[in-house]
């Protein structure tokens, strides 16, 4: 790991839940940063909060949440400063799905003092960063838009591409089912008999309650370790994201730098990452869902390959690293005057 520079600013990195792309923006201010981690919640993130903020200079929050919130107006008291990072739940309000933090009108009411009192949020995708200023209330001046970074030399192509497609979403309830749209891609599976699908992600616990809706030819893994699922991205000829809404997706990501043709539904920051290299839908056109698909499989795989290049050009981990750096040294140098 790269030396920390003598006397660097002290942040207090927090968040609820520690998941690999959380892990990895550790991982960037580690190496130019004092940190001071702090994974909770409940009772003990609150007891935690307070004396992690007086020790910092400047506290960086995953997910805009009623812990940020209440990290975000510490911060102001004790005159620190504060980041937010918007990850998609943070940023939503979807009564259909019954997805978003917004749903919640105390929650609501705690983010929308906290966004415009917070130094910085950093939406992972534009989107993101217009729909938080619209659910807050305000002009959104303090919201900026850094994407994700992905590592196209541990996630890359390999191998002689399979006629399948591959969806790979965290999922253990209904709601997520829907929110990232598996039923779409069931009902497109149905249509497309003669295709292989394969699925990852779905718990085990809830798979019994999908099982008489799944297609004969989709196939479920409920869990693969991280470090496996390339070569299940280097197998599949076609990545599809049929979700509800997303921020930035990070499998979607992953399985373009694989040379996966990507589909996906024109919601979020799906259209940002897929670019003019797959097929965009909107969520409710289920023929042009299935349409999509047909000709995904029958692309070239040039496709995949320029699906690749862009995430490889567009969304790399420097250019995040160069960007969270230059918004932390700002916010921490104005500190000093």
């Amino acid at each position: 790991m790269t030396p920390v520079p003598q006397n660097p600013p002290r942040i207090l990195f927090f968040s609820t839940i520690f998941q690999p792309f959380i892990e990895e923006d550790e991982v960037i201010l580690s190496k130019h940063y004092h940190l001071e981690t702090v994974i909770a919640r409940g009772a003990g993130a609150l007891l935690r909060l307070p004396g992690a903020v007086l020790r910092s200079d400047l506290a960086y929050c995953w997910f805009g949440s009623v812990y940020a919130a209440f990290t975000v107006f510490l911060a102001k008291l004790l005159g620190k400063k504060s980041v937010i990072v918007l990850g998609g739940v943070d940023a939503s309000k979807y009564a259909e799905i019954g997805y978003g933090i917004w749903l919640s009108p105390w929650k609501a009411f705690l983010l929308r003092h906290a966004f415009p009192k917070a130094d910085r949020l950093l939406a992972v995708d534009p989107f993101l960063q217009q729909e938080a200023a619209r659910l807050a209330g305000y002009d959104g001046a303090n919201i900026l838009s850094i994407p994700t970074g992905y590592d196209p030399e541990m996630w890359h192509p390999g191998g002689e591409k399979e006629e399948m497609v591959l969806t790979v979403a965290s999922c253990e309830n209904m709601w997520r089912f829907k929110k990232k749209g598996l039923d779409k891609l069931f009902d497109a599976a149905r249509a497309l008999p003669h295709i292989p699908f394969c699925v990852i992600g779905i718990h085990s616990s809830f798979v019994p309650e999908i099982e008489a809706v799944k297609p004969a030819n989709v196939t479920v893994i409920s869990y693969v370790p991280r470090s496996e699922l390339v070569r299940h991205y280097q197998r599949a000829k076609v990545y599809c994201q049929p979700s509800y809404t997303e921020g930035l997706p990070n499998s979607l990501c992953e399985a373009m730098l694989c040379g996966c043709i990507p589909v996906g539904t024109r919601v979020g920051g799906i259209p940002s990452a897929i670019g003019e290299t797959g097929y965009l839908v909107d969520y409710r056109d289920q023929a042009g869902l299935v349409a999509a698909l047909q000709q995904a499989l029958a692309a070239s795989p040039d496709l995949g390959r320029n699906a690749r290049d862009r995430i490889a050009s567009e969304f790399t981990r420097a250019r995040r690293e160069q960007s969270l750096c230059r918004v932390i040294d700002q916010l921490c140098s104005s500190n000093n005057r």
